[in-house]
């Protein structure tokens, strides 16, 4: 330890710079695999900062978050210390679309994984302005921070989110700031322009704040969490995480609101042209609401505690980048909201960020070797799209640097997945946000068995220890013994069976029949049968989830795993890094210059560059072929 602490000041392995939600989990990764690794932020009061919504998951959110931790990250675990309100969404819908959401204590949320950090061997933070990463040759050799200290290192993580050249917004007022007041960093933009890197200049925005002693609750919805929790860590149980829970609150905007912010629209930053970032389509202000949906009469409002130690109340649905006076004047139309005083005013925010186009499915940089980049920085919006980047960065540069083959996760294996082949394959325009209809392969890709997907890749990199491997195990030995038992236990025609069917409003059976078959009934399932199985052993709710979704949709789940076949096919075909595209022939213009720029990794990843048609895919396969017989 002695040593490694006199070498820190000139040497590391990894150098991750942010830390946010991706850098925490890139760092965290990189410590756990061995590496000594140092973590740069401007500020160690804001690790692992919520500065927006005060919640983690949500709809294909919380898919990222299980699918996070079933890798052996940090995010689910630390949620599931730090919330305040547990639901999940989507219940009324099929399982593929399940998804879990907490509400958090911001502050405990924050305090909790910096707590984790500061305990995890190998890891050191540094409270310090990167300013320029240093490259000699293509390859990343290090870092030099704003006093001109110099780091040299093996692999470079970029998780800078929103920080670079940051401005924030709102009516008139303009100041180079990052999120909630804290330093912007000013330097690094320059340097990654000068080594090649394209960037893009995004925007974001978040709500104001309000003082939750001024709300007048008894004219809003109240939202309770709900009665079974749910974690988001298969490390834990229900009972593990048991808590009181806080309650949310809905009201909507409604005509004055609206009038309001018509009036005004000119005054709005976003509009007038004193913003010059793309923001997220899928989470706009409340004035782009307004002007896009003019004959929307309401909008939902969502009023969020922020944590259980403060009054401030989170207004979920109306970010905005109005003056102070309108953002008064709106707010009070609001039902519950009349007598509203607001202790952060609601501000966008434009930052620098990569096109991610300039990545490789690893996420390191195609021009510099031993450079990564997660997160924000990558065009993403969100806090688990950006963990969820940080990990895959983290154990990729770990991997590299020791030599070992490195982490690349398809479309067809989880939601990280389609984050970043979305991230690295297609024009970003506008921040990426994750959702349920990116994904082909929903249905194989559950939140529910994010576990038995990805633990397996968790474990070989190195991030599942011995005793959550067999915990693994056990439970997917359980589901498999009782599918197989299930499918042989039949039922008859007794008066029990038909009373119960008939309780159901299930046809009534004529003839003997296996408990497999009554479970895909619509209006059956594994739990409503179990009086009519007497020899069902006890099994955890995980496991009895599993037995029943895998029953119940069994044709279904078969038939997308045939499609997935037929993906891996092109995904397999890697294209090699040194190919000559002119040699190709038979290229469209378009898809040659495509080809050319992006460089993608797979035939299945070709295809999905825009401009690359599938008669051009075809070529280039035929191209691939030749070349391997004549390299036999």
């Amino acid at each position: 330890m002695r040593e490694f602490a006199e070498k820190l000041l000139t040497e590391c392995d990894v150098a991750v710079i942010g830390a946010g939600h991706a850098g925490c989990e890139a760092a965290l990764a990189c410590a756990r695999l061995g590496l000594e690794t140092v973590m740069f932020t401007v500020s160690v009061d804001s690790i692992a900062l919520m500065p927006c919504n005060p919640n983690v998951g949500g709809t294909s959110k919380g898919h990222l978050v299980r699918e996070l931790d079933a890798l052996g990250g940090e995010m689910g675990r630390n949620i599931d210390k730090a919330f305040i309100q547990s639901r999940m969404l989507n219940e009324s819908k099929g399982s593929a679309v399940h998804s879990l959401r907490a509400q958090a204590d911001k502050r405990e949320y924050s305090q909790r994984m910096r707590e984790t950090l500061e305990h995890t061997p190998h890891l050191y933070i540094k409270q310090a302005e990167a300013a320029e990463i240093l490259v000699e040759d293509g390859v990343c050799r290090g870092v030099k921070t704003l006093s001109g200290w110099t780091y040299q290192a093996k692999a470079v993580i970029l998780c800078t989110g929103t920080y670079l050249k940051a401005r924030c917004v709102y009516g008139e007022v303009s100041e180079q700031t990052g999120p909630n007041g804290l330093k912007a960093a000013m330097h690094l933009s320059d340097s990654l322009r000068e080594n090649g890197i394209e960037l893009l200049r995004f925007k974001t925005g978040t709500p104001a704040r309000i003082d939750g002693r001024t709300v007048d609750f008894s004219k809003m919805t109240e939202q309770k969490g709900d009665d079974t929790l749910v974690p988001f860590s298969f490390s834990n149980k229900a009972e593990d995480i048991a808590k009181p829970q806080i309650s949310c609150w809905l009201t909507y905007t409604n005509e004055e609101t609206h009038r309001i912010i018509r009036e005004n629209i000119g005054r709005s930053p976003l509009f007038s042209g004193a913003i010059k970032g793309t923001g997220p389509r899928y989470c706009p202000s409340i004035e782009d609401k307004v002007v896009k949906f003019p004959d929307k009469t309401r909008h939902q409002l969502f009023i969020e505690p922020e944590g259980l130690y403060t009054n401030e109340l989170y207004i979920s649905g109306m970010s905005s980048s109005l003056p102070e006076d309108v953002q008064h004047a709106m707010i009070h139309t609001v039902p519950g909201l009349e007598h509203a005083e607001i202790v952060r005013n609601a501000y966008a925010i434009m930052y620098d960020c990569l096109d991610p186009r300039q990545l490789r499915p690893t996420l390191e940089l195609k021009d510099i070797r031993g450079l990564y980049s997660a997160g924000q920085s990558n065009g993403s919006s969100g806090y688990e799209e950006a963990a969820a980047q940080g990990l895959v960065a983290g154990i990729n540069a770990a991997l590299k640097i020791r030599g070992e083959e490195p982490l690349i996760i398809d479309r067809s294996e989880a939601y990280i997945g389609v984050l970043i082949d979305d991230l690295t394959t297609k024009e970003n325009t506008e921040p990426y946000r994750m959702m349920t209809s990116r994904a082909e392969y929903r249905l194989l890709l559950r939140q529910d068995n994010a576990d038995l997907r990805l633990t397996p890749l968790g474990r070989r990199v190195g991030l599942i220890d011995d005793a959550r491997w067999e915990k693994f195990l056990e439970k997917k030995d359980a589901i498999e013994r009782e599918i197989e038992r299930v499918k042989h236990v039949t039922l008859g025609t007794s008066e029990k069976v038909q009373k119960l069917l008939e309780g159901y409003d299930s046809t009534l059976l004529k003839s003997g029949i296996t408990m497999e078959e009554l479970i895909r009934r619509p209006e059956l399932d594994y739990e409503k049968l179990a009086p009519l199985d007497p020899e069902r052993p006890d099994l955890p709710a995980d496991v009895r989830e599993q037995v029943n979704i895998e029953i119940k949709y069994e044709g279904y789940i078969r038939r997308q795993r045939q499609q997935v076949e037929h993906f891996k096919k092109l995904e397999s075909r890697l294209i090699p890094e040194d190919i000559d595209y002119d040699e190709v022939g038979s290229l469209r213009i378009e898809a040659l210059q495509k080809l050319k720029r992006f460089r993608p990794h797979s035939l299945g990843q070709a295809g999905r560059i825009a401009g690359v048609s599938p008669a051009d895919v075809a070529m280039l396969n035929v191209y691939l072929e030749q070349k391997r017989r004549e390299n036999k």
